[in-house]
């Protein structure tokens, strides 16, 4: 007879292993990015607004050209970048906190072919979640786009703002991620 083991959430240890391959600047091997690069910066906070301060942000996304390095991304008309992977890994701090340095995307074709929004896909893992818990973030400077997006339009319109950075007054784009409660960040089924 078989019998159901018991769920696991993703734990207190999941920087085990890791640490090694956190990149919190995701332009550092590419010179000809030097001038177009941003920081963003945020915090993830949980349920009652408090710090997470053992958490993980991934970001993915593309190059400025809107173009991913991945294999399944065939649009060979469009350049990579040389030394740009457009992929990011840091841990929370102990207020929560989190900074990535890169540059703004390009944009990329829905499944349909349409133009999306330049956007940064969001994924984040602490103790206590069964899976991680995926989002994007959007540019605030893209107001038209951010219009005609598909998938930001599936969103409430008063919940979209979730989703969309804050220019900062030093000129970092600020993005809190909230697990919960009041001004909950939009997450999608991935």
């Amino acid at each position: 007879m078989l019998y159901a083991t018991a769920s696991q959430t993703v734990g207190p240890y999941l920087h085990i292993g890791l640490a090694d391959r956190y990149c919190d600047d995701l332009t550092g091997d590419a010179p000809g990015l030097r001038d177009s690069r941003i920081v963003i910066e945020g915090r993830v906070l949980d349920g009652q607004g408090a710090p997470v301060p053992d958490g993980m942000v991934e970001i993915w996304q593309a190059n400025p050209n809107g173009r991913y390095r991945h294999p399944e991304d065939e649009r060979t008309h469009l350049p990579l970048v040389d030394g740009f992977t457009g992929f990011g890994r840091v841990p929370t701090g102990p207020d929560g906190s989190f900074r990535f340095i890169t540059v703004k995307p390009g944009a990329v074709p829905d499944v349909h072919g349409v133009p999306q929004a330049p956007h940064i896909l969001v994924s984040v893992f602490m103790r206590g979640l069964l899976k991680h818990v995926a989002t994007r973030m959007y540019f605030p400077d893209e107001a038209a786009a951010n219009a005609n997006d598909g998938v930001l339009r599936l969103v409430p319109p008063a919940r979209r703002d979730t989703l969309v950075a804050r220019r900062g007054d030093d000129g970092a784009l600020r993005w809190d991620i909230v697990l919960q409660g009041e001004g909950e960040t939009v997450f999608f089924d991935i």
